[in-house]
Parts: C-alpha cells; sequence; structure tokens
C-alpha cells in the first residue's frame, strides 16, 4: 500500500511538472505593456556576444522591444556587424555619420524609442542597441500614436554594458556583435535530474515505510506466538 501510494504521487509530480520543459523563446511574461499591430512582441532575452579587434570578448544580455522583428534563435546564424556610435548620442535626429548596415548604439532619453528606432532604421542601421540609464533593463513600449513599421531589430542594454562597449569604440576600437534570442531547451536537463532526485527519494521513502512495517508485523507474530 506505502509503494503504490509513493509511485502515485511521482505520477502527480511528472504530470504537473511536464509543461516546464516545454522549447519556446525566453521570455518576460508582462499582460500590462500595452500591444497593438506592428507593436505585440514579447519581452525576450537577447544575447548579444562581443568580437574586439575580432578576438572574442564578452556577452551581455539584453532585452527585446515591442516592436521591430524577431531576431535569429541561434547564434550560429546570427551576423557577426560592426558597432557604430550615434552621433548625436541620442539618435533623436538624423546622425551626422552615414551608416551602411552597421548596429548602432544610442543613449536612452530626449525622445522616444520608437523615434530612436526610426531614425536608425533611415540612416541605414541594421540594429539599434540603446543604453539604458540605469543597471537595470527597462521595457521599451510603443507610443499611442508611434510609427511602429519598424524592420530593424531594438534592444536594450544595460547601463555597464553599453558605457564598455562606447569607450572601446571611441578609443578606436573595433566592435563587433552578433544579436539572437536563444529559445529554452526541449528538456530541461537540470529539472529532470530534480524529477529523478524526487522519484528516487520517494520511492526509497515508500520502500523503507514498507519494510518497516513488515519488520514490525513480524516482531509483533513473533510476540503472539
Amino acid at each position: 500500500m506505502e509503494i503504490n501510494r509513493g509511485v502515485l504521487i511521482v505520477v502527480l509530480i511528472v504530470v504537473s511538472s511536464a509543461g516546464l520543459g516545454l522549447a519556446g523563446d525566453i521570455v518576460h511574461q508582462d499582460d500590462v505593456a500595452p500591444k497593438r499591430p506592428g507593436c505585440a512582441n514579447n519581452f525576450v532575452l537577447v544575447k548579444v556576444p562581443t568580437w574586439i579587434n575580432g578576438l572574442e570578448d564578452n556577452e551581455y544580455v539584453g532585452v527585446g522591444a515591442r516592436f521591430g522583428p524577431t531576431l535569429e534563435s541561434k547564434e550560429k546564424h546570427a551576423n557577426h556587424t560592426r558597432l557604430a556610435l550615434a552621433d548625436p548620442p541620442d539618435c533623436c535626429s538624423k546622425p551626422r555619420n552615414q551608416l551602411t548596415g552597421e548596429v548602432i548604439l544610442v543613449h536612452r532619453g530626449n525622445c522616444s524609442f520608437t523615434m530612436k528606432a526610426n531614425v536608425a532604421e533611415e540612416a541605414g542601421a541594421s540594429a539599434i542597441l540603446i543604453i539604458n540609464n540605469q543597471t537595470e533593463l527597462f521595457k521599451m513600449v510603443c507610443e499611442s500614436d508611434a510609427d511602429v513599421d519598424i524592420k530593424i531589430p531594438a534592444l536594450m542594454l544595460p547601463q555597464d554594458a553599453g558605457s564598455r562597449l562606447e569607450k572601446y569604440i571611441s578609443n578606436n576600437t573595433m566592435v563587433s556583435v552578433a544579436l539572437y534570442s536563444p529559445k529554452r531547451p526541449a528538456v530541461d536537463i537540470a529539472e529532470v535530474f530534480l524529477w529523478l532526485m524526487a522519484v528516487g527519494t520517494i520511492l526509497c521513502a515508500s520502500y523503507w515505510s514498507a519494510w518497516t512495517a513488515r519488520e514490525v508485523a513480524i516482531e509483533q507474530d513473533k510476540l503472539l506466538k
């Protein structure tokens, strides 16, 4: 009886946890930020590996905007693209430097996120990285009257990551980046390991309980005899 009960508990654990390891974007769930056509992306995790003068350097983590196209899910499919600084830094007006497919690095503030993205796209940028003015990340949404026909990806980087990249470029160092938004694995190895631990613990406890009950029954039977 005890073993059957333990097995039943294990089945319930597995069934209730079955949906946790399904594949899909690594998303920060948000049902509050407004959505509308052209502005309905999930706030996805974006990884930004970097190369300094052709040598692989740090990988940073940002968050994608509500607007713009989605990114590749695998690093091997993401293009290595040169990073350029916006001039003016806020990218609220047409940049003085003409871009030819570079990813543009801009500062947050002085105008909306969608305006920055539209200006960057018109200037020839292939993507826009917005440096937050804080160490945390911020969800980039669309204004009610914004032009959201944006065809380049937009993401936000934390202040320390953006400042580091900006410093490299200011020192005439060539910086290139790749942008991709990884998917959750179809099977989460950590969850499988935890499931196995739970199964083993419950079965061992059930076996021990049944064995102990059997020993007690035998001792009682001996006493009665």
